[in-house]
């Protein structure tokens, strides 16, 4: 059977424009994106589904989810209290128990945070998609276990604990998967955060990258544009540099988990080798891969 993709909403964040694109001014940044009173730019948390991966049902990411408390959840722009990624698998049919394996990028709060239930006072942190094998990368989970202080509050102490005690993780140290075989092959970066896995679905059509954080969205193609939350600006860079350039070459379609209007695009490079991005399209509805 063909494989068929869903690009699917979580709920969504308002964060700080300067800290989403580090070291570039305001004047470049505000002609890309919408910016608020506060300053504060719109950004999805976008995951993708596919179906007959492998033989599987596989999910790409979960977003931040609902799990924070409503401080938190203040504090951190997040602007629905209800989990929206579930609402958004209902709407096709599908819920969490349907899900066979959820790949995660890394495991910061607004890419895994989507595997908890929504927040209710007095009660514990709860484990959802029961059936799932969860794929990350072994670099990537031991950051989890013993983060930096540089970016220890994006992680879920609580998820890190019900992740090793569900018996269902299965960390990636080379390119694929034992869940996914050939259909998956991972890119590896560590800019960002040491261990991120860029997921390329090998599809009988096209090929298309979950491009996570090394490229959060359209205005990140451009190669000198980096995050604040980025752990190492300069990798970044040379890891945008190889990784596009390689994506181009071979025609992979890019797929933005943060990118607010814009879920997948293809990339193109100009004579002075600036990127762009091309064929841009809003959503993927049982789109054939």
């Amino acid at each position: 059977m063909n494989m068929k993709a869903w690009s699917l909403l979580g709920n969504s964040q308002k964060l700080d424009g300067g800290a989403m694109f580090g070291n570039a001014p305001k004047a470049m940044w505000e002609k890309w994106v919408k910016v608020d009173a506060l300053n504060r730019i719109d950004l999805a948390c976008r995951a993708l589904l596919v179906e007959n991966l492998n033989g599987k049902r596989v999910l790409f990411e979960t977003g931040v989810g609902a799990f924070f408390e409503p401080k938190l959840r203040e504090r951190f722009g997040i602007q629905e209290s209800q989990h929206v990624l579930l609402n958004e698998l209902a709407k096709i049919g599908f819920t969490d128990a349907d899900i066979d394996v959820v790949v995660l990028s890394h495991l910061h709060f607004d890419h895994a945070g989507g595997l908890l239930a929504a927040w209710q006072e007095n009660a514990p942190a709860k484990l959802l998609f029961p059936n799932a094998t969860f794929v990350t990368s072994a670099t990537g989970w031991q950051r989890a276990q013993n983060p930096h202080p540089r970016d220890r509050a994006s992680f879920i102490p609580e998820l890190n604990a019900l992740l090793a005690a569900s018996g269902r993780l299965e960390l990636v140290n080379g390119d694929y998967s034992g869940s996914l075989g050939r259909s998956v092959r991972f890119h590896h970066s560590d800019g960002h955060t040491p261990g991120l896995l860029l997921a390329e679905i090998i599809g009988e059509h096209e090929h298309v990258v979950f491009c996570a954080d090394l490229i959060p969205g359209r205005a990140w193609v451009h190669l000198p544009i980096t995050m604040g939350y980025d752990r190492n600006a300069e990798l970044v860079i040379d890891e945008k540099k190889a990784f596009l350039a390689d994506m181009q070459a071979r025609g992979v379609k890019l797929f933005f988990t943060h990118d607010a209007d814009i879920a997948v695009a293809s990339l193109q490079c100009d004579g002075k080798g600036k990127y762009s991005t091309t064929h841009e399209q809003a959503q993927w509805l049982a789109h054939a891969l």
